[in-house]
C-alpha cells in the first residue's frame, strides 16, 4: 500500500514541526512538505500533488475558509482542518465542514507537544481516512498507549426485554466523519411535524452546542443539544452533547433523553452503539434508525440489535458517504436491509416511520 502524502499548512512554525513529526512517525504517512500560508500552499499543491492537506483555520494573507472554498471549487481534495477549542473555533470549523473539509482535530492554547503526542493515533487515523474519502465540491515510530476498546456493555447492559410503551415512532441517527454535513442534509428535508429525532454525532464537547444551533437554523424542526431528563417530542431533534452518551429511556409516562457520563465506547463519547442499544431496549420496534457516513464501526452492532428488536433500519450508501466505515460495517453485519443515497434518506426515514405506526398499534392490541 502506498503511503499517504500529506502537506501541512499552518502559520505556526512550531505546529508545522510538531505535526509533521507526529504524522511522519506513522509508517503509512509521508509528509511531503509544509507551508506557512495558503498562497505558498497553493504553489506547493501544484508541485507536490499531495493526497491530503492539514489546514489551519486562522492564517495570514488568506484565511483558511477562503482558501478551502477556492480549493473545493477549483481542485477538490481531502482536507483535515486544525481548529482551536473555542466558540469561534467551533463555528469556523463547522463552516469548513460545510465547505467540504473531510474532518478536523483540535489544538489547545498550551502544551501543543503533549497534546499532539497524546492524540497521535487519532490524528493519523483521521488523515489516513481522509485519503480514502470523497472530497465534495461546494521520527522513529513511537509506540502509542491505546486505551482499551469498550463495548456498549460498559454503559448499558443488553436487555432481553424489548418493546415499546407507545405507538409513536422515534428516529435515531448516528454519524461520524462527514456526518455534520450529512445530518444537515437530512434535517433540512424534515417537515416541522416530523417524528422526534435523536442524534449521536462524534464531536468534541465545545462543538456540539454550536452544531445544534446551526442545525436549528437550517431545519424546520426545533433542534437542540440534548439535556438530561428532557422529554422527547415530535417536531424536535436532540443532539448528544460532545462529552456524554445519549440514551433514550422510558420514565414511566414518556420517553426522555438520558445523559450518561460513562467511559468511551468504541473509543467514542458519545457513542452511537450506546444510543442504539438504549432504543432497542426501550423503544424497540417503533424505532427507525439510520447509520450515516463515518470512520470506524461505532453503531454497527447497535444497528443490528435494533433490527433484531424489530426496528426499521438503513445505512447511507457508499457512493454518497465521505467515509463508508460505520455504514459499511453495519452493512456487512446485515444490520440494515437497504443502503440509501444521502439525498433520499430523510424521505425514506419518514416513510418507514409511517409504516411503524400500524405495527405498533397491532402490538399494543395484543398486550
Amino acid at each position: 500500500m502506498e503511503r499517504v502524502r500529506v502537506l501541512v499548512i499552518d502559520d505556526s512554525a512550531l505546529v508545522r514541526k510538531l505535526l509533521s513529526g507526529m504524522l511522519a512517525s506513522d509508517p503509512d504517512i509521508e509528509v511531503v512538505g509544509t507551508a506557512p500560508d495558503p498562497l505558498i500552499a497553493r504553489e506547493k499543491i501544484k508541485q507536490l500533488n499531495p493526497d491530503v492537506l492539514t489546514l489551519d483555520v486562522e492564517m495570514p494573507r488568506m484565511d483558511g475558509l477562503t482558501f478551502l472554498e477556492n480549493l473545493m471549487r477549483l481542485r477538490p481534495m481531502p482536507v483535515v482542518m486544525i481548529s482551536s477549542l473555542t466558540q469561534q473555533g467551533a463555528d469556523v470549523t463547522l463552516r469548513a465542514l460545510e465547505l467540504g473539509a473531510v474532518d478536523f482535530f483540535t489544538k489547545p492554547g498550551s502544551d501543543l507537544a503533549g497534546t499532539f503526542e497524546a492524540a497521535a493515533k487519532d490524528i493519523c487515523s483521521k488523515v489516513k481516512a481522509a485519503a480514502r474519502a470523497r472530497p465534495r465540491q461546494r521520527t522513529a515510530v513511537r509506540k502509542l498507549d491505546v486505551a482499551p476498546r469498550l463495548s456498549a456493555d460498559a454503559v448499558l447492559p443488553r436487555s432481553q426485554a424489548v418493546g415499546s410503551r407507545g405507538g409513536s415512532p422515534i428516529i435515531a441517527i448516528g454519524a461520524s466523519t462527514g456526518g455534520t454535513e450529512a445530518i444537515r442534509v437530512v434535517l433540512e428535508s424534515m417537515p416541522p411535524d416530523a417524528p422526534p429525532i435523536v442524534i449521536t454525532q462524534h464531536i468534541p464537547a465545545a462543538f456540539s452546542g454550536p452544531f445544534a444551533a446551526r442545525m436549528d437554523n437550517c431545519s424546520a424542526m426545533r433542534v437542540c443539544e440534548a439535556q438530561d431528563g428532557q422529554p422527547i417530542q415530535p417536531g424536535h431533534a436532540y443532539i448528544a452533547p460532545g462529552s456524554q452518551h445519549l440514551l433514550v429511556l422510558w420514565d414511566g409516562a414518556k420517553y426522555v433523553c438520558r445523559l450518561h457520563d460513562g467511559p468511551p465506547v468504541n473509543r467514542h463519547k458519545p457513542s452511537v452503539d450506546v444510543l442504539f442499544r438504549s432504543m432497542a431496549a426501550s423503544v424497540g420496534a417503533v424505532t427507525v434508525a439510520a447509520l450515516l457516513t463515518g470512520m470506524g464501526d461505532d453503531g454497527a452492532r447497535g444497528l443490528l440489535e435494533l433490527r433484531q428488536a424489530g426496528a426499521r433500519t438503513l445505512v447511507q450508501d457508499e457512493e454518497t458517504s465521505v467515509v463508508w466505515g460505520m455504514p459499511g460495517s453495519a452493512w456487512k453485519l446485515d444490520a440494515a436491509p437497504e443502503a440509501v443515497p444521502l439525498d433520499r434518506i430523510a424521505a425514506r426515514l419518514l416513510a418507514l416511520s409511517h409504516h411503524t405506526i400500524p405495527a405498533a398499534h397491532a402490538a399494543a392490541a395484543h398486550c
